[in-house]
């Protein structure tokens, strides 16, 4: 299951090559629909096949990662309790159980069956009872998981299920911009589903700017300036179903409650240079709430991040002061989280 995004990320520019440097290639632009999202590639290159090598990445880890394609090593896992790995989907599960450790169990990869019994996962949505989360929670724990380097093995406890959906696009991405710059490519930006990387800056030097979609509204509210960077959101506006009682559940589920996470935030942007770090982080800050993301942050301080609060506050790490903006008239009181 892939579909944790939903666009909320936008360019706000169009890419233009360098008027002053007429050697610099025009962008080649591919649209492709994989990982359950439309993937948005925009690349610098005088390279024709270049745009089909990157097709081809993304349809090959989609076919190891996926949790719905019978030939994929995810669903094998999850099938048999056990599966051999590629080189891909183990390197990915590896980065996956670290940020697990990392982040405390706010990411967690055997959530899976959970938001299964919400009906994320097929779009038949309810509300479980009580019981069966408490059942289901008895198998979320992803220390338990069990993974063995040396034979790029997995293997699952009885009744646990796992989905690397909440860190494949990043993963993907990371891969893109490796092969990118192994070409020789020194400008492009990828949108896949949402999650934006960036290679370089733009041909002529300078930043790309990122809007940051409103949770509230249909545009975004914020803009970033950036290069050779991750940009990745979370937020509860992205798949939600609304209950009989009119209570709106969202699809970002607490593993220690099984509920969907209700902390303070409504989104989590993670600003970084590794995708998969930003991709894992955007989930795992939503969880934590704005004080614990908040503290996370100045624990590690490898990232950067923009949160929006339910009360209508941005709060920005400090290393964002002079590239991030809030557009004008906005609803929203911009705040630097305090270093300590």
């Amino acid at each position: 299951m892939f579909r944790k995004l939903l666009l909320p990320l936008c360019m706000v520019l169009t890419f233009s090559a360098c008027a002053k440097a007429p050697a610099t290639p025009e962008a080649k632009t591919s649209k492709l629909f994989a990982m359950d999202t439309v993937m948005d590639l925009s690349v610098y290159t005088e390279d024709d096949s270049l745009m089909e090598q990157a097709a081809q990445l993304v349809s090959q880890l989609e076919s190891s990662l996926s949790t719905t394609d019978s030939g994929s090593e995810i669903y094998q896992a999850n099938a048999t309790g056990s599966a051999a790995l590629s080189p891909s989907t183990a390197e990915l599960l590896e980065q996956a159980l670290d940020l697990c450790e990392k982040t405390g169990g706010a990411l967690d990869l055997s959530i899976y069956p959970v938001v299964q019994a919400w009906g994320f996962t097929t779009g038949t949505h309810k509300v479980p009872s009580r019981e069966e989360l408490a059942s289901l929670l008895e198998h979320v724990d992803y220390s338990r998981i069990s993974y063995c380097a040396a034979t790029q093995t997995v293997t699952l406890p009885e009744g646990m299920k796992i989905d690397l959906g909440s860190v494949a696009k990043g993963y993907t991405s990371d891969r893109l911009i490796q092969l990118l710059r192994e070409k020789g490519v020194r400008s492009a930006v990828l949108n896949l589903g949402g999650n934006v990387h960036m290679l370089g800056t733009k041909p002529d030097g300078s930043l790309w700017r990122i809007g940051i979609k409103d949770p509230q509204g249909e545009s975004y509210f914020g803009i970033l300036s950036a290069a050779d960077q991750a940009v990745i959101t979370s937020g509860g506006y992205e798949r939600f179903f609304e209950g009989e009682d009119g209570t709106v559940y969202w699809h970002i589920i607490d593993p220690k409650t099984g509920y969907p996470a209700k902390n303070g935030l409504l989104s989590a942007t993670a600003i970084g240079a590794q995708g998969v770090y930003c991709d894992a982080l955007s989930t795992a800050l939503f969880i934590m709430g704005p004080e614990q993301a908040a503290d996370f942050w100045r624990e590690h301080r490898d990232f950067e991040a923009i949160l929006v609060t339910d009360r209508n506050e941005v709060l920005i790490t400090p290393g964002l002061v002079d590239s991030f903006r809030l557009v004008e008239d906005s609803p929203y009181t911009l705040t630097v989280i305090a270093e300590e």
